[in-house]
C-alpha cells in the first residue's frame, strides 16, 4: 500500500508541475506580440542586402557583428518597453510632456522623416519581391505593396492582436524560407560557430560592411513604436502588475529578437556557403535571387523571393504604424487615421512610381536614419533615468552606464557610416 501511495503522490506532484508549466506558458503567450512586430525592422530588405553582401564577400567572418548588434538592440527595446509600461505613455507623448514645444517640433519632423525614410526601403523590398516572384512591373508592384500594407495596418481596427498574428505569420514565412535555404546550402557549421564567437575584420572593406550591419541595425521608428505597442496590455495600475508586465515583455523581446538574429545570421550563412564558396560576389538583392537558381535550384530562388516579399510587406506595415505613433505623439496633430497612414506611405510610393534610382534612394534614406537615431535614443535614456517619470522603474546605475555605452557605439558607427557614404571609404 505504501508503494501505491508513493506512486500516487509522485503522480500528483508531476500533474501539478505540468499544470504549473501550462499556466506559465499561457501567461507568457498572453504577453507575446509587441516584440515580434518590432523585430520585423531587424529583418527588413535593407538587412537582406547587407547580410548577403557580407556573406558573399567575406565568408562567415562577420556573423559576430550580427550577434552584437542584436544584443545592443535588445537593450534599447527593453528600455522602450519599460518607458511605455512605467509611464502609460509612448515615447513621443513623453517627449511632449518633458521637452519644450520647439524641441518637440524638431523631434517630430526628424522622426517623421525617419519613418518615411524607413518606408522607402521596406516598400522597395516588397515591390522587388512581387517583381521577382511574379514578374509584376515595378510600378504596379509598388501600388500593390502599398495596398497590401494598408490592409495589414487597417486590421488594427479589429484589435492589435490581429495585426500581431499577421506579422507573426509573415515572420514564420521568412523563417521557414531561410530554414529551407540553410538545408540546401549545407554550410560549414564549425566555421559558423567560430565566427559567431570570435570577432574578426579581414580588411578595410570588411570594416565598411561591418559598420553597415552594426551601425544601421537599430531603427529609430521601432523605438517609438515599441513604447506604444505595450500599451495594449498595459492595463494594470499597481506596481506589481507593471513589474509582471515588464518581466513578460522582456521574455517577448528575448524570443523575438533572437529569432531575428537567427534569420539575419542565416542570410549571411547561406550567402557565404553558396556565393562565397563559388567565387560570386553579390551586390544586390536581384543578383542574389538570380544566382541562387542555377546554384541551388528553382525552389531555392522561390524561397528567397517569398522571404523578401514577406519581409517587405511586414516591415512596411510596421513603418506605417510607427508613422502614426510619431504623428500623434510629439505635437498632438489631430489628423484622421487613414490620412496619417497615407502620409507615411506616400513618399515611398511616389519614388517607386517616378522610377527614381532605388540604390540612390536607399543611400539617402540611410543618411536620414543616421541623423535621426540620436534623437530617439538620447530622449529615451534621459526620460528613463528620471525618477519623477519612471518611479520604481528608473534606470539603475548599471543600466545608465550600459545605455551610454550602447548609445555612443551606435551613434559613432552611424557617424562612421555617413563618413563612408560621403567619402566613399577614402
Amino acid at each position: 500500500m505504501e508503494g501505491v501511495n508513493l506512486e500516487n503522490h509522485e503522480t500528483i506532484i508531476a500533474t501539478e508541475k505540468l499544470f504549473s508549466l501550462s499556466h506559465i506558458f499561457k501567461k507568457v503567450l498572453k504577453y507575446f506580440g509587441p516584440a515580434f512586430v518590432i523585430s520585423v525592422a531587424y529583418i527588413d530588405p535593407g538587412n537582406f542586402a547587407t547580410n548577403i553582401s557580407g556573406g558573399s564577400t567575406f565568408n562567415y567572418h562577420l556573423i559576430w557583428v550580427i550577434l552584437w548588434s542584436n544584443i545592443m538592440a535588445i537593450f534599447l527595446q527593453v528600455m522602450a518597453a519599460k518607458l511605455g509600461i512605467a509611464t502609460g505613455r509612448n515615447l513621443p507623448e513623453m517627449c511632449s510632456l518633458v521637452f519644450k514645444r520647439k524641441v518637440n517640433w524638431v523631434l517630430w519632423i526628424a522622426a517623421e522623416l525617419a519613418a518615411m525614410a524607413t518606408d522607402l526601403a521596406e516598400f522597395l523590398g516588397g515591390t522587388l519581391g512581387l517583381y521577382l516572384l511574379f514578374r509584376i512591373p515595378l510600378m504596379y508592384a509598388g501600388l500593390l505593396t502599398g495596398f497590401i500594407t494598408f490592409i495589414i495596418v487597417y486590421l488594427e481596427k479589429y484589435g492589435q492582436k490581429l495585426v500581431e498574428m499577421v506579422i507573426f505569420l509573415l515572420i514564420s514565412i521568412i523563417s521557414f524560407s531561410y530554414a529551407f535555404e540553410l538545408f540546401l546550402a549545407k554550410p560549414d557549421w564549425g566555421k559558423v560557430l567560430y565566427h559567431t564567437v570570435i570577432p574578426s575584420i579581414p580588411n578595410r572593406e570588411a570594416l565598411l560592411i561591418a559598420v553597415g550591419i552594426l551601425g544601421a541595425t537599430v531603427m529609430p521608428h521601432v523605438i517609438y513604436l515599441h513604447s506604444q505597442l505595450v500599451q495594449y496590455r498595459n492595463k494594470g495600475n499597481t506596481l506589481e502588475e507593471k513589474k509582471e508586465h515588464l518581466r513578460m515583455e522582456k521574455i517577448d523581446i528575448f524570443v523575438a529578437m533572437n529569432i531575428a538574429f537567427i534569420i539575419n545570421a542565416a542570410m549571411l550563412i547561406v550567402s557565404a556557403a553558396v556565393f562565397y564558396k563559388n567565387g560570386i560576389v553579390v551586390e544586390s538583392i536581384e543578383e542574389a535571387h538570380m544566382s541562387l537558381k542555377p546554384l541551388l535550384g528553382p525552389l531555392s530562388s522561390w524561397a528567397f523571393g517569398i522571404a523578401l516579399l514577406a519581409s517587405g510587406l511586414s516591415s512596411s506595415a510596421v513603418g506605417t504604424m510607427a508613422g502614426q505613433t510619431i504623428m500623434k505623439g510629439f505635437v498632438d496633430l489631430d489628423i484622421p487615421l487613414n490620412l496619417r497612414r497615407l502620409i507615411t506611405m506616400m513618399p515611398a510610393l511616389i519614388i517607386i512610381l517616378l522610377g527614381i534610382d532605388p540604390f540612390k534612394t536607399l543611400i539617402i534614406s540611410q543618411v536620414i536614419l543616421s541623423f535621426e537615431l540620436p534623437m530617439a535614443i538620447i530622449p529615451m535614456l534621459l526620460i528613463t533615468s528620471q525618477k519623477k517619470f519612471m518611479g520604481e522603474f528608473i534606470n539603475t546605475p548599471i543600466e545608465k552606464i550600459i545605455g551610454i555605452i550602447v548609445a555612443s557605439v551606435i551613434i559613432f558607427l552611424n557617424g562612421l557610416l555617413l563618413y563612408f557614404t560621403f567619402m566613399g571609404g577614402a
